[in-house]
């Protein structure tokens, strides 16, 4: 951690006479800036006010400001630190580099866990007292990581700026509808790619196609366009609070850990909370992602016509107990996937901000 103090008026130099001096020093600014840099992505800025001694000279604070200046400093003893960051705005550079961390941590996580989630999708289709089938777990995996890399791409690709940008205009005691609204956003956005992948990658999972690009060929044909969005309305329904939740927690629990520990965290550490937060997420989410998976799998035979209709169904034909369906593999999968989706979001972002070109910081002053 790193503490910069940029003074905006350091000294007085070049004026012939002390009445010179303490004329051009009412004008100029007593404000210096206090900048507390926590880590690559982290600034806390704020105002410092600090007594101005001239240079050569014996003029203080008193004579170089104004009766109303010097009142300030005195009310504004201590910084003032706020969540404004010191770095311009830069939407295509977050953008970016959003783009390429998310779409590196949704592949490693989805080739390191894709039999969890097989087994868990399995055992949500699996109706009444069918045998769980624990061969081809990984069916359906070149396929769904050509959806899972753009989709986890655009999901933080929007997520970062519109998550810096807000930070920028709420309060600092609003961060977590920051990230709320965040991950929404990112979720609605994600969920034009996932939508189709996850529709495809369950029906192979469930056996239904050998592969990816039979399957695609089969459900435009069959159902059309409608066929690769079957369960849209429930994918939003379980995902859109997912991704605000989780990563919510994430960010917020990240925050308090930063704070408290007094500088950034390392990538065990970041592990550590994303396991959190994805465990937790998941098991709160379960019965949202058994009636969106019901309604994904059942193909053009339309048992269910809708949310509604299918939560009928299921607490009608088997009870309270299946909207729990696949709740250990669901946590499992989500709890060590928010691990490692984190851990490598977190380790690919820093990569990328330390190879950021150097900016070179000007302190020229104003002129009169």
């Amino acid at each position: 951690m790193s503490v910069r103090l940029t003074l905006g008026f350091i000294g007085v130099k070049g004026w012939d006479s002390v009445t010179s001096v303490r004329e051009k020093a009412r004008k100029r600014t007593c404000t210096s800036t206090f900048t507390l840099q926590l880590g690559n992505n982290s600034t806390l800025m704020g105002p410092l006010m600090l007594p101005i001694i001239a240079k050569g000279s014996s003029i203080s604070s008193a004579d170089a400001c104004t009766k109303k200046k010097k009142n300030s400093l005195t009310r504004n003893s201590f910084a003032a630190i706020s969540t404004r960051e010191e770095k311009p705005f830069d939407f295509l550079r977050i953008l970016f580099e959003g783009f390429i961390a998310g779409g590196t941590a949704g592949v490693v996580v989805e080739t390191a866990l894709y039999p969890i989630d097989t087994i868990k999708t399995r055992l949500q289709a699996a109706r009444g007292g069918e045998k769980l089938i624990l061969k081809g777990l990984y069916s359906g995996l070149a396929g769904n990581l050509a959806g899972v890399l753009p989709a986890s791409a655009l999901f933080v690709g929007v997520y970062e700026p519109i998550k810096q940008k807000l930070l920028r205009m709420f309060p600092e005691n609003l961060s977590a509808f920051a990230h709320l609204t965040a991950g929404a956003i990112g979720g609605i956005a994600a969920s034009l790619i996932r939508v189709p992948t996850e529709v495809v990658k369950q029906r192979m999972q469930t056996g239904q196609f050998t592969s990816a690009s039979n399957a695609v060929r089969f459900i435009a044909t069959k159902e059309g366009f409608r066929g690769l969005y079957a369960g849209y309305g429930s994918f939003l329904l379980r995902d859109l609070p997912f991704d605000a939740i989780q990563f919510c927690i994430y960010e917020q629990l990240r925050l308090g850990y930063m704070l408290a520990a007094r500088r950034n965290l390392n990538d065990p550490e970041n592990a550590v909370i994303g396991a959190f937060a994805g465990a937790l997420t998941g098991a709160i989410t379960t019965p949202l992602d058994v009636i969106k998976t019901r309604l994904m799998v059942q193909g053009s035979t339309n048992q269910y016509k809708g949310i509604i209709d299918c939560v009928q169904t299921i607490l009608k034909e088997e009870g309270p107990r299946a909207f729990t369906k696949g709740i250990g593999p669901r946590v499992l999968w989500i709890g060590i996937g928010g691990s490692i989706f984190f851990g490598v979001l977190e380790s690919t972002k820093r990569f990328l901000a330390e190879r950021r070109p150097a900016l070179t910081e000007h302190s020229d002053p104003k002129q009169e």
